[in-house]
C-alpha cells in the first residue's frame, strides 16, 4: 500500500532521518500553528456605493481612477449636466446607465439604495446647494474644498447634516497621506522645539477659460490654492488664528483677472504666538511648499500639496536631510476614510466644522485685503463673502 502523504508526516520523517544521521533537526515551522509573520488575508470589506457629482477635470483625472485603489468605496452613480460625457464615463467604469443623473432630477438620488455617499465636485458656488440637497435625500456627503463661498453657507451645510443625521466630510486629502501626517506628528511632539514661524506658498499659472477665474462660481486664488496654506498652518500649529492681515492685487490690463484678484499675501497670528506668512496666486510659476521654523531646527514639504511626489526635508544647523515615506493615492485614502466612518458610525477627521474654520479665515483675509489693517477672527460676520465683488 502506498504510504499516505501529509505535510506533518513529511516533517516527522525528515526529522527522524536527520537524527539517525547524527544531524540536529531544524523545525521548518511550528507543527501546531502557522508562523506568526505569515500574513493571512482578512475578509473582504464591503464597498459602499458612491455617486460623483460633476465630471470636470478633477473628477475624471483623479477621483474616478482612484476608485480602483479603494478597499471600501466603489462608484455606482454619476451626476452631470452633459449626458453624453456621463454615458461614456459610465461605460468605462461599468456603472449602470440607469444610475446617470442630471441636475434636474438630482433629488431623486433619495430613491436609489445603491448610493451611500455623494461626492460633490462642483464649482465652489454650487457646493452648499448640492451638499444640502444630497443630505436631505438621505445621503452622506464628501464635499470638495473650499467648503463654500461664505461662512453662512458652511453653517447651513453643517446644520443640514445634523438634521438628516448624516456624515459631512470636507475633502482635505492631505490629512490622509503620510508626509503631511508626519509633519503633524512632529509638530505635536515639538520634535525640534516650539514652533516660532510658518511660511506657506501655493502659486500657479491659471489662464482662461477656467472656472477658477469666475467670480460668480466662487473662483479666485484664495479659495482655490490659498486654502491649502491656511489649512496647513492650522494643522501644523494645531490652532486657529486669532487675527489676520492681507493684501490682494488685481491687474487692470489682464483679461484673466477681470473678475477675481490675481494674488494674495497674508499673515496669520495664532494664540501661541506663532506667526505665519502665506502667498497664493494665479500668475507665477508653480510653487507649492511650506516650512516650519522651530527653536532647534526646521522642517517642511516641497512640494507640499501635489497629488504625488511630496518631499520632506529637515534642517538643523548646517545639516539638512530628507525623510522618505511611502506614496499613497490621496483620493483613495480620503474616500475610504469616509466609507469607514459611515460603516462604523464615526466622525470624519475633516468634518464640516473644519471647512467652516478655513472659510472664516478666508473671509477675514478678504476683509483685511479690502479695508487694510488687522482683522480679528471674532469680527468676521457669517455673510461676509470670500471674494469681493468685481470692480466694474
Amino acid at each position: 500500500m502506498a504510504q499516505e502523504f501529509s505535510r506533518r508526516g513529511f516533517l516527522k520523517r525528515t526529522g527522524e532521518s536527520a537524527l539517525a544521521a547524527g544531524i540536529a533537526a531544524v523545525p521548518l515551522a511550528p507543527p501546531d500553528k502557522q508562523p506568526e509573520h505569515l500574513p493571512i488575508p482578512a475578509p473582504p470589506q464591503k464597498k459602499l456605493g458612491w455617486a460623483v457629482v460633476g465630471l470636470g477635470e478633477l473628477a475624471l483625472g483623479q477621483i474616478m481612477p482612484a476608485f480602483a485603489l479603494c478597499d471600501r468605496s466603489r462608484p455606482v452613480a454619476l451626476v452631470s449636466g452633459h449626458p453624453e460625457k456621463a454615458k461614456k464615463v459610465a461605460e468605462h467604469y461599468q456603472i449602470n446607465p440607469k444610475n446617470i443623473y442630471g441636475y434636474e432630477n438630482y433629488d431623486s438620488l433619495k430613491d436609489n439604495s445603491e448610493i451611500d455617499v455623494v461626492y460633490v465636485v462642483l464649482p465652489n458656488s454650487m457646493h452648499a446647494e448640492y451638499t444640502v440637497r444630497a443630505l436631505r435625500a438621505g445621503k452622506h456627503v464628501l464635499c470638495e474644498k473650499p467648503m463654500a463661498v461664505n461662512p453662512q453657507e458652511c453653517r447651513q451645510m453643517i446644520d443640514a447634516a445634523k438634521e438628516a443625521d448624516r456624515k459631512l466630510m470636507i475633502a482635505y486629502r492631505l490629512h490622509y497621506e503620510p508626509y503631511n501626517q508626519a509633519v503633524i506628528e512632529m509638530s505635536r511632539k515639538q520634535a525640534y522645539g516650539p514652533i516660532r514661524l510658518v511660511s506657506a506658498d501655493n502659486v500657479q499659472v491659471t489662464k482662461a477659460p477656467n472656472i477658477r477665474l469666475s467670480h460668480s462660481l466662487g473662483g479666485g486664488p484664495l479659495g482655490d490654492v490659498g486654502v491649502y496654506c491656511i489649512n496647513a498652518c492650522r494643522y501644523i500649529t494645531g490652532e486657529d488664528p486669532v487675527s489676520v492681515t492681507g493684501m490682494q492685487f488685481r491687474p487692470t490690463d489682464d483679461p484673466n483677472f477681470a473678475e477675481v484678484p490675481d494674488r494674495y499675501a497674508f499673515t496669520l497670528q495664532f494664540p501661541s504666538g506663532v506667526l505665519a506668512t502665506c502667498t497664493a496666486g494665479f500668475s507665477a510659476a508653480a510653487s507649492r511648499s511650506y516650512r516650519v521654523f522651530c527653536r532647534d531646527g526646521w522642517y517642511g514639504l516641497d512640494p507640499a500639496y501635489d497629488y504625488q511626489g511630496l518631499r520632506l526635508h529637515i534642517g538643523q544647523g548646517n545639516e539638512r536631510r530628507e525623510i522618505k515615506l511611502g506614496q499613497v493615492n490621496h483620493f483613495a485614502r480620503e474616500m475610504d476614510h469616509m466609507s469607514q466612518c459611515v460603516a462604523e458610525n464615526k466622525q470624519p477627521w475633516t468634518p464640516g466644522e473644519e471647512g467652516l474654520r478655513d472659510t472664516l479665515v478666508m473671509s477675514a483675509i478678504v476683509r483685511a485685503s479690502v479695508g487694510g489693517g488687522t482683522v480679528k477672527l471674532s469680527e468676521v460676520q457669517n455673510d461676509w463673502p470670500i471674494l469681493p465683488a468685481p470692480q466694474i
